[in-house]
């Protein structure tokens, strides 16, 4: 028999800075939590105060307002710590969070009573390597992308696997996703929907030319590395952020990060692929993902 949760007392509540009603929502959580004996502190996911305290020990679990981006943002900062996240969901597909927002005060009463369960999910670690030396890291949730620049020309992206040649891309770029990456770039490339709950990369072309075409799943706890041959613009752009210039040589190493990722759930352990269609077959045009 599993070993009960952990009970959580000290909440950081994390919001979107661009979702107006955000910070309205925060404070009705906070309130709702120190009347039920927790406490909470809320600010924008990019306050320093309170990810520095999270990085401290402060807080037992992170609320995440906002849609998958929120999410991802939270995973960044919470991951170190093991701190787990729970999503309500402000923005449109919402794959990450777990909570609709007109359902938040049954879920937290489940949460404060011990009635939930945590899933891990895989992070990668990337790696920028330049004149075979190490520049910088990042920790990466969903995905990376080794790609071409704002010239609209292909490049050429060596593909080696646990330090073994595997393929030569000719492509806009190739993206390396985490499980939870399945269902959001690596998605709209055409690649296949991992569980979340595997521990392996997926490897995507962008607009391959006269090259491999199709997805690759790595075997659980393979390396890739993607060295980059091109004589005009490349990028590598991690979890949606702004682009990192790369050059001619220049290598991006992946590998499983150190730490996980931890969500808070409700669901059952079907809920994936529940959600997965429910999700999918949402009217595209309404909303905004956030």
């Amino acid at each position: 028999m599993p070993a009960p949760p952990p009970a959580l007392r000290r909440f950081a509540i994390g919001v979107h800075p661009k979702i107006p009603e955000a910070a309205g929502l925060a404070a009705e959580i906070a309130q709702f939590l120190d009347a039920h004996g927790a406490a909470a502190r809320y600010g924008a996911l990019q306050d320093a105060d309170l990810t520095d305290r999270l990085r401290q020990g402060a807080f037992d679990a992170m609320i995440a307002l906002g849609g998958d981006g929120t999410m991802l943002r939270a995973g960044h900062v919470c991951a170190p710590s093991r701190v787990p996240i729970l999503g309500i969901n402000l923005g449109r597909f919402g794959f990450l969070t777990e909570v609709r927002r007109e359902e938040w005060r049954g879920v937290l009463e489940r949460v404060l009573a011990g009635d939930y369960w945590i899933e891990r999910r895989m992070m990668l670690r990337a790696e920028h390597v330049a004149e075979g030396s190490p520049r910088d890291a990042w920790d990466v949730l969903n995905e990376c992308v080794v790609g071409r620049g704002e010239i609209v020309r292909p490049v050429r992206l060596t593909a080696e696997i646990d330090g073994r040649y595997l393929t030569t891309f000719v492509a806009d770029g190739v993206i390396a996703a985490t499980p939870t990456g399945s269902t959001a770039y690596a998605l709209a490339a055409g690649g296949p929907i991992l569980p979340p709950t595997l521990r392996n990369i997926l490897l995507v072309p962008l607009a391959p030319h006269l090259s491999v075409d199709r997805a690759i799943v790595l075997d659980e706890g393979s390396s890739v590395r993607l060295t980059v041959h091109t004589d005009h613009q490349a990028t590598l752009s991690v979890d949606g952020h702004p682009p990192h210039r790369l050059h001619d040589g220049d290598a991006v190493s992946v590998r499983a990060a150190d730490h996980s990722a931890d969500f808070i759930r409700v669901q059952d352990p079907g809920y994936f692929y529940r959600n997965l269609t429910a999700r999918m077959n949402q009217n595209p045009s309404i909303g905004a993902e956030r």
